[in-house]
């Protein structure tokens, strides 16, 4: 089968873990990974598997952009902003942009892949909203969310620099996210890092606070359910932690995201959501290429 090759920006843990589910996929072809530590542990297992390396950055990225026709930005919402969007859009490569720079539009595989596969860049929001949003959305559809607050509780150990410096924006834009994507019409968004030992699982909690009561319990369970078994179909450690409570107008759901463990501790699943989301969005964009859509 016909593959598309693809770039890495970023090294690091999210990066490594992509290359990995990269390398099972039948569209997407790993060609080369970019990164600024010649001596990272990234790097190295690229080049092991006799991948193309690039130690100096996106600069030497530029000097051979037909290394790659799809570039994964797996780095920091500060480095996109300032240096690889304007760099990879004079190039006309796409990209999907793993940071919260939230530049280019937002997708959700499971709510909205197909409306932005014409797009050059998409962005993945962060990993709390890949997890939450399907289940806002999921009940956006059967009744009207007034507000949605979901709190992303991750290990300690599996938030890396790249996700503490990114912080703030998580907060900012899985909050503008939930509205945009997921139909609430006011989202907030909490993190919280656990540093217990042994490592907790990601947890996500939901609330979401309905416009009117009475309205179609049945029809919210089953919502609920079926956005569940489509996000574990490129998320298989994505499932619910108990099932959801309604108590008057607010419905409270409880989520699990366990790790496929690739290249991450299978606790890791913040990062393991992020790399399967976008391996997803990835294969779709390569199909929609070689069948002439875009």
């Amino acid at each position: 089968m016909k593959k598309l090759k693809v770039g890495i920006i970023g090294s690091g843990n999210i990066g490594t873990d992509l290359m990995m589910k990269i390398h099972r996929s039948d569209v997407l072809e790993m060609s080369v990974m970019i990164g600024i530590d010649k001596e990272s542990k990234g790097l190295s297992r690229a080049r092991a598997h006799g991948h193309h390396i690039i130690a100096n950055g996106l600069d030497g990225f530029l000097d051979k952009p037909e290394l790659a026709d799809i570039l994964f930005d797996a780095t920091s919402a500060k480095a996109h902003v300032m240096i690889h969007y304007e760099a990879l859009k004079k190039l006309n490569k796409r990209v999907i942009d793993l940071t919260p720079a939230a530049i280019a539009p937002f997708v959700v595989p499971s709510v909205n892949l197909q409306n932005n596969m014409e797009e050059m860049e998409v962005n993945m929001i962060t990993c709390g909203g890949q997890a939450t949003i399907p289940i806002v959305h999921a009940i956006s559809q059967v009744a009207q969310v007034e507000y949605a607050e979901i709190i992303a509780t991750i290990s300690s150990k599996s938030a890396g620099p790249g996700t503490r410096e990114n912080i703030d924006e998580f907060t900012q834009t899985t909050a503008r996210a939930l509205e945009q994507v997921g139909g609430a019409k006011k989202g907030k968004a909490i993190i919280l890092l656990n540093p217990a030992e042994p490592p907790l699982i990601m947890r996500d909690t939901i609330h979401c606070l309905l416009q009117s009561d009475p309205f179609d319990v049945k029809a919210i369970m089953t919502s609920i359910h079926k956005m569940v078994e489509k996000v574990s179909e490129y998320v298989p450690g994505y499932s619910l932690k108990a099932e959801p409570i309604i108590d008057g107008k607010q419905i409270t759901v409880f989520l699990e995201v366990r790790g496929l463990g690739d290249y991450l501790p299978v606790y890791a699943g913040n990062l393991d959501i992020m790399t399967a989301s976008a391996v997803k969005v990835g294969e779709e964009m390569a199909k929609n290429i070689f069948n002439g859509y875009v």
